[in-house]
């Protein structure tokens, strides 16, 4: 993606279910959690560069042992930090204590991270909020070895503020209103108020204290706690909690917004945002990895027991369709289909924009991850001149000659890898006059690659704000002297902000708002926008659940065609020479790809939950008020 744009995040989570000493004995290794857990997170590293979280827990310690552990990193490389921490405290008690070298009892009594029970986390500082503050897994402490809560999460809740006053109100004094401290505070409330209940009836049985903790951890039931906790949550989420006593769970939103797979043997229980990266570490196929169904949470005892419950009911499957497009890897089978499926749709509006001249057109991408819907894109021209080719064969009948069938069969689409990304440059220096002529540097191109007068078509995952492609992208490929640029997004128009996770908030952000605005200013239609503000503001003090998003309305005068018309006007840059064309995928074409995954509100507005209205209306108060903050 041209345009980087950020999201939250990753979570991986792993149950061990034998004793450390069978790692031990099959694996050569009673860190074999910890290793696997390292693969996990440095397989989903695309989720979140900006901080890595990992925390363990130890079960059936004694008291005054230490069973919990978490180490966290917002550094450069936040993944390599932790576990360049986690093996000098590991090698350091090695070295210091070699009698631990071949016993796992006292590795486990008295070397960190090694436990039965690990999480692991990746994330984006979305909000700039980059501290070590704000990277989980987030740790709730207490003496009760069961009140001990560990939460990490791929989320973002829309009604922070009003779940905040829900916390208040049970008479509690949460130390920020953060969604992450908020949904712990909200878990761990009625968790604090489970073990109470749980203590008190168990007295009455007639056990002591000490007797009653086995049985508390057995007795707990973390699906009531989960369906108290999660009651009035509005947003897309995965969240991954661990307890202090060995129980774990992990629980998925009514609509499937956020992913989560899930992968059991007789060894281990895997959870983790994306399925190849369960496939690729556990070295198990497809079928055997489970997606987790939307509003229901896997939940794994301390026992060893699992299972999946239904916690919230589900409501119609909006799953992020921008996991398929970009953020998830494309190493899984399903999104790889997905992605080329994507390239292939949008071939015909291609065509169209050329002339059906492929012999003068040469096809390229924009690295890295556009290459899947290239091959799409690719495979259907072969398609087309394929059909072409049969035709002109027939028609020549008895008059085919050898020349004029190899002449026919030289036609080939032309690929060439055009665009090439500079990973290493930064664009360090702040100051815009200067930092505008690096960004211009942060693509290459391949001299010789197109020949003067060609079309050159270049397909991107999607188009958000074009700021790389003005002032980038378009100026190098234009180097090439092509006739024509035909820039394709396998995405539709992005219209909306996302408030689920992904670090689109600002409406005036997206180039497609800003072409709309354009075309309302040519058509002498601007009032319309000043109705539109005073329809959203009237919304104001209405329930979400009332709350209609009235943006729509700024977009419905134009048909899709229009904007990405003026969207090519605007991306332009002053003294361009080739002609500039943008296609964008069609909804259409966009559900025909990712049939499973319909979550598709930052191009309709259809937002899956009452909460995405009220922060589309906010963001367009935001902006036409001139103020340049958050949604959400």
């Amino acid at each position: 993606m041209s345009d980087a744009i950020k999201h939250e995040c990753g979570i991986s989570m792993i149950r061990l279910l034998k004793p450390l000493e069978y790692y031990k004995e099959k694996y050569g290794t009673a860190f074999y959690g910890v290793n696997k857990m390292y693969l996990m997170m440095e397989k989903q590293h695309n989720r979140g560069q900006d901080g890595a979280g990992f925390a363990s827990i130890k079960m059936d310690m004694n008291p005054g042992e230490r069973y919990m552990s978490r180490v966290r990193s917002a550094q450069q490389q936040p993944i390599q930090d932790i576990f360049a921490q986690i093996n000098e405290r590991i090698n350091t008690a090695l070295e210091q204590n070699p009698e631990y070298e071949n016993d796992v009892a006292l590795q486990k009594k008295n070397i960190p991270y090694i436990g039965e029970l690990l999480m692991g986390h990746v994330r984006y500082g979305t909000f700039g909020k980059n501290s070590i503050e704000s990277v989980h897994p987030f740790l709730r402490q207490n003496n009760w070895m069961h009140r001990n809560l560990i939460v990490a999460g791929n989320f973002n809740l829309t009604n922070v503020n009003e779940l905040f006053g829900n916390l208040v109100e049970l008479g509690q004094h949460p130390k920020e209103m953060a969604d992450t401290v908020t949904v712990m505070e909200k878990i761990g409330h009625f968790l604090d108020d489970a073990v109470a209940k749980l203590y008190k009836q168990i007295k009455k049985e007639g056990y002591n204290k000490r007797e009653a903790s086995p049985l508390i951890a057995e007795r707990l039931n973390v699906a009531k706690i989960l369906r108290k906790a999660s009651k009035n949550w509005d947003g897309g989420y995965t969240m991954g909690g661990l307890l202090g006593h060995g129980d774990a769970f992990v629980v998925r939103d009514p609509a499937g917004i956020r992913p989560a797979y899930y992968y059991q043997d007789d060894e281990v229980v895997v959870v983790a945002s994306e399925r190849p990266v369960i496939q690729t570490v556990f070295n198990v196929g497809y079928d055997e990895v489970k997606e987790l169904d939307p509003g229901h949470a896997v939940i794994i005892k301390k026992k060893g027991t699992v299972h999946s419950e239904e916690i919230l009911e589900p409501t119609e499957r909006k799953a992020c369709s921008f996991e398929r497009i970009y953020f998830s890897r494309g190493s899984d089978k399903e999104i790889y289909q997905e992605r080329k499926m994507l390239g292939k749709l949008v071939f015909p509006q291609i065509l169209k924009s050329i002339n059906n001249d492929l012999v003068n057109t040469v096809f390229s991408y924009i690295p890295n991850t556009a290459e899947t819907s290239f091959f799409g894109m690719v495979k259907e021209a072969q398609n087309y001149l394929n059909k072409r080719k049969e035709e002109q064969i027939l028609e020549l009948g008895t008059n085919i000659t050898a020349e004029k069938l190899n002449k026919i069969l030289d036609v080939r689409p032309r690929i060439e890898k055009v665009a090439i990304k500079d990973a290493k440059l930064r664009t360090f220096i702040t100051q815009d006059s200067s930092r505008d002529d690096l960004v211009a540097h942060v693509y290459d191109i391949s001299y010789g690659s197109v020949k003067k007068g060609d079309n050159l078509v270049i397909i991107d995952d999607s188009i958000v704000r074009g700021t790389t492609l003005k002032k980038s992208i378009l100026k190098i490929l234009d180097r090439l002297s092509p006739k024509k640029i035909v820039v394709v997004s396998s995405a539709p128009q992005i219209r909306y902000p996302d408030c689920y996770g992904i670090d689109m908030a600002k409406l005036e952000d997206f180039v497609a708002f800003k072409a709309a605005q354009a075309l309302h200013e040519d058509h002498g239609t601007t009032s319309k926008i000043k109705e539109i503000y005073e329809k959203c503001l009237a919304q104001k003090d209405s329930k979400d659940k009332e709350v209609v998003n009235y943006v729509k309305e700024f977009y419905a005068p134009f048909t899709a065609d229009q904007i990405s018309k003026k969207i090519a006007e605007i991306l332009s840059p002053k003294g361009i020479k080739a002609e500039v064309d943008i296609i964008y995928q069609s909804i259409e074409g966009l559900h025909q790809a990712c049939p499973k995954n319909l979550g598709d509100w930052y191009f309709t507005g259809d937002y899956p939950t009452p909460g995405g209205n009220r922060v589309v209306n906010r963001a367009f108060i935001n902006f036409y008020e001139g103020k340049n903050q958050r949604a959400y």
